[in-house]
C-alpha cells in the first residue's frame, strides 16, 4: 500500500518543536499498516526535521543554543540576507540537520524508541505554518 498526505504544521516560534502526536494525529491510514516505512519532508528552506530526545526539554534548549553560536546571525557574514538577520542563519541551520526523516512502522505505529521524538526545527525568529508530506508504504 502507498499512501502520500499533506499535512501543515501550525507556526511555532524559533526553536525545537516536538511535533510527534501532531503528526500522528493527522495520519489515520497509519492504523492499517503493519510493516512499513513513513517518509515525512518539509516543504520549507528556512525549517528542517530531525529526530531526537523526546523527554528532557533541556535537550532541545541545548539544541537552540548550540546552533546560535554555531551559525551566527552576523549579517556582515552572509550576502543572501533580503529577509533580516534570521534569512541565510535558517537556510545554513536547514541544510545542516536535513528535509526529511524516514521512521519504521510496526503495527500500526511509528517504531520510534523509548525517549525519540520528531522534532521540527525553527530556524526562523517567526516561523510560519509549515507543509510535511508524508508518504506511507507498507502492508
Amino acid at each position: 500500500m502507498w499512501h502520500q498526505k499533506e499535512i501543515t504544521i501550525g507556526a511555532k516560534s524559533r526553536g525545537f518543536h516536538i511535533i510527534t502526536d501532531e503528526v500522528v494525529n493527522q495520519l489515520p491510514k497509519l492504523k492499517e499498516i503493519n510493516t512499513g516505512i513513513a517518509h515525512i519532508f518539509i516543504k520549507h528552506t528556512s525549517a528542517s526535521l530531525t529526530i531526537n530526545e523526546n523527554a528532557d526539554p533541556s535537550v532541545r534548549r541545548d539544541f537552540a543554543s548550540h546552533f546560535k553560536r554555531m551559525v551566527p546571525e552576523d549579517m556582515s557574514l552572509y550576502e543572501h540576507t533580503l529577509e533580516g538577520p534570521d534569512d541565510m542563519t535558517s537556510h545554513i541551520k536547514s541544510s545542516l540537520l536535513g528535509h526529511s526523516v524516514s521512521i519504521p512502522i510496526t503495527d500500526g505505529a511509528l517504531n520510534l524508541g523509548t525517549w525519540q521524538g520528531i522534532y521540527l526545527c525553527e530556524h526562523r525568529n517567526n516561523g510560519d505554518q509549515r507543509k510535511l508530506v508524508i508518504t506511507l508504504n507498507g502492508e
